[in-house]
């Protein structure tokens, strides 16, 4: 039995959350900018998910800026209790939709503030500081400053469980020495392993490890060996990409994006994806390949 069967669930903060969640980001306009060409259809795909039994939605206010959230409150708003929403801070938009780092206490308590107000929520479920060092990847550098901020919104009563973005796993050691850290979110998929070591790590302690770009993001992965093995199964090989990422391990939970209905439900149709072994074998042989 694999572990798409054995393992539906992960814990994320103190809720149990079904491993394949949804990624608020391409509900923005081009680049995370702007609003969308098409809102109602915008609308329709957070309806879906949430109807399909997503219970892990992830967002940020600064898509858009503030598009994104207040998308999702018009669409979702009242929440259902079970629905866990997941957004992240440390960065803000410039004028022409650049990437800047934001981790200032002021600037870290104003987006704790935005997202509560877009979100229309009195308490954020689980928020990421995302650490912005490096807009590229991860970076070495202490984040005592910006963490100690928000574990200090957290006391306030803000913000239920905070988690920790685009980090090392030496940022994340000393995260964990001034708060519980609920989740970790990085960039990971079948072809960029760079975590392998710190997933089974946090696995062991119980931390879900959160994957952003889990199909290759703004590069979606290409492969002749995903689309072989896709083509054997049946399905698409982004369903295989998500498959296999729901087997590596129990503590990966997935939020793969999407502003069309028709790639949500071909995206949520992966969990139900098994893979044989000579599959697996194959798909870990693309990964070996691409970082030879």
């Amino acid at each position: 039995m694999s572990s798409t069967q054995t393992h539906r669930t992960f814990n994320l903060g103190d809720r149990a959350v079904n491993r394949l969640g949804y990624g608020a980001m391409q509900l923005a306009g081009p680049g995370v900018f702007g609003p969308p060409k098409d809102r109602e259809a915008a609308l329709a795909v957070l309806r879906e998910a949430v109807a399909s039994g997503v219970d892990h939605i992830d967002t940020s206010d600064f898509y858009g800026p503030h598009v994104t959230n207040q998308i999702i409150r018009e669409a979702l708003a009242p929440y259902a209790k079970d629905l866990v929403i997941v957004t992240k801070i440390g960065a803000r938009r410039s004028d022409t939709g650049a990437w800047l780092p934001a981790f200032s206490p002021d600037e870290l308590k104003q987006a704790v503030h935005d997202n509560l107000r877009n979100l229309g929520l009195e308490v954020l479920d689980v928020v990421n500081l995302r650490i912005m060092f490096d807009v590229h990847g991860p970076a070495e550098g202490s984040i005592e400053a910006p963490l100690t901020a928000l574990a200090e919104i957290q006391r306030q009563g803000l913000v239920r469980h905070v988690g920790l973005s685009n980090v090392t796993p030496a940022q994340i050691a000393e995260g964990r020495g001034i708060c519980r850290i609920a989740c970790v979110q990085n960039q990971y998929n079948l072809v960029y392993r760079h975590d392998d070591a710190l997933i089974d790590d946090l696995a062991r302690d119980g931390i879900p490890y959160v994957p952003f770009f889990p199909l290759g993001g703004f590069t979606p992965l290409q492969s002749s060996g995903l689309s072989d093995v896709a083509q054997r199964l049946g399905a698409t090989p982004m369903q295989v990409a998500l498959a296999w990422l729901l087997r590596r391990s129990p503590n990966i939970l997935l939020i793969p994006g999407t502003s069309s209905v028709g790639h949500l439900r071909e995206n949520l149709a992966a969990a139900k994806l098994e893979l044989p072994a000579d599959a697996i074998d194959a798909l870990d042989r693309i990964a070996a390949a691409d970082a030879a």
